[in-house]
């Protein structure tokens, strides 16, 4: 199985939360053989967050450790570009070809949810995250497995 990390997991993993250590688990995530799967908008969250947040340079670099343990999909991918905008059309209820369910109304994604959806469609793997915003998409572009959140 690939499993798709949402920014939210890994910065629920990253602040030691027990809800993000339990999901990881259940799902046998750490001794998979599988690569576990970031886009690289998730990166790029991470990272902006770090410097947002004014992180020290040693912190810094074991935040860039962390994300190197990942495999990174690109975005820069044709067939990438192609999932994007096929998922935000459908998700505005615009894409002729396949409508939204009936019951489900159009929504506008982040655009950096867009890109991990992309992510996770492209590769067909399965989305692991707290995000509900996902919930449309799930069995339509990919498997979604939602994290509840607890403190």
């Amino acid at each position: 199985m690939n499993f798709v990390l949402d920014t939210n997991i890994l910065l629920g993993y990253l602040q030691g939360k027990t809800f993000v250590k339990e999901a990881f688990e259940a799902l046998n995530l750490l001794n998979s053989e599988d690569p576990l799967i970031i886009s690289a908008v998730s990166a790029g969250e991470l990272l902006s967050l770090a410097k947002q947040r004014a992180w020290s340079d040693t912190k810094y670099l074991q935040l860039n450790n962390f994300i190197e343990q990942f495999l990174i999909i690109p975005v820069e991918s044709k067939n990438l570009l192609e999932r994007y905008a096929e998922i935000d059309a459908y998700s505005q209820g615009k894409l002729l070809d396949k409508p939204l369910p009936q019951g489900i109304s159009a929504r506008n994604m982040g655009k950096n949810d867009l890109w991990i959806a992309a992510t996770a469609s492209l590769i067909d793997g399965i989305l692991l995250t707290t995000d509900k915003d996902f919930l449309h998409l799930h069995k339509i572009y990919f498997e979604l497995k939602i994290v509840e959140v607890y403190t």
